[in-house]
């Protein structure tokens, strides 16, 4: 039996400021990703560190920045990269997934930005999207590219804090946002060009078994960014759809959340003390923010 769904609104945390705005020469991502049409900025990749900044990341740009708990923006660093997917570590550094440069680590405090893993041994990364650490230290990310339906090449990787590369799965049709459950016995994968979010099994060994469906969507260009809250209910953002779902940890819906304006919401973050869910809205480069009573699942950042 469903539960009853909720409908949440979400407003407007704090917004890109106009100083971090502007007509610039449109980038190759911009040409291929929006067909060169204006963009000033396309939000991804939010990240709360230890003090309850939040971070997130300006794809066609090269941008960085951290938004303080009172909505403030800094600047962290701006380079010569497509930065999506970013996850904190206890350190205080950030991993980003880049899809120029491959995984790269970011001290925000100095604003260095280095290469961690630029290609797969000596293959290339097709163009990677997110990422997600295990509580060992092990990271999971995924190789999204331009893949799809009609090139259902994308790939599922872990690279072990050992040093370790292993290539998990490797026909997805747009891998995008990948997360943990609780017990990191399963990693959910969104997979955009066919709007479903796949549940992956991770066996003891290391490997994957019996991959399947857990969430069939509509609509949209599919799910990005997706988080666990502590309760195990899983937050999918819908990139192009205008709006963001809740689901149980079996894939039932619980809430649709509604934004106030753009319909690029690209990925959600609880809060990890207070609760309350936050997204990026790539149009309008704003972050939102909607009711939720639960925080977040521990995050490896906060350990």
């Amino acid at each position: 039996m469903w539960h009853e769904v909720e409908r949440l609104q979400a407003e407007v945390f704090s917004a890109l400021p106009d100083k971090f705005r502007g007509v610039r020469e449109p980038t190759t991502w911009v040409v291929v990703q929006r067909g060169g049409k204006h963009a000033d900025c396309v939000l991804e990749g939010p990240s709360f560190d230890k003090d309850g900044n939040l971070y997130v990341s300006d794809i066609p740009w090269g941008r960085i920045f951290r938004i303080d708990p009172q909505g403030q923006w800094d600047l962290v660093v701006e380079y010569d990269g497509e930065p999506n997917g970013m996850a904190v570590r206890p350190d205080g550094r950030l991993l980003v997934a880049d899809m120029k440069n491959g995984l790269m680590l970011l001290d925000p405090g100095t604003g260095q930005i280095t290469e961690l893993l630029g290609r797969a041994e000596i293959e290339g990364f097709k163009g990677l999207s997110d990422v997600i650490y295990a509580s060992n230290g092990d990271l999971y990310f995924t190789d999204q590219g331009l893949t799809g339906m009609h090139d259902p090449t994308g790939r599922l990787f872990r690279l072990s804090a050992d040093g370790k590369l292993h290539k998990l799965i490797s026909n997805i049709p747009s891998p995008n946002g990948v997360v943990l459950d609780a017990a990191e016995q399963t990693a959910y994968v969104a997979v955009t060009r066919a709007n479903q979010v796949w549940r992956v099994p991770l066996l003891p060994s290391g490997d994957v078994t019996k991959v399947g469906i857990h969430v069939q969507l509509s609509g949209g260009h599919g799910p990005d960014g997706m988080a666990h809250d502590i309760e195990g209910n899983l937050a999918v953002a819908h990139a192009g759809g205008g709006r963001a779902f809740i689901f149980t940890g079996h894939g039932d819906p619980l809430a649709i959340v509604h934004v106030p304006q753009g319909i690029t919401v690209t990925s959600v973050a609880f809060h990890p003390t207070e609760g309350g869910l936050f997204l990026t809205e790539a149009e309008s480069g704003s972050v939102l923010r909607a009711p939720w009573k639960h925080r977040a699942l521990p995050l490896y950042s906060h350990q």
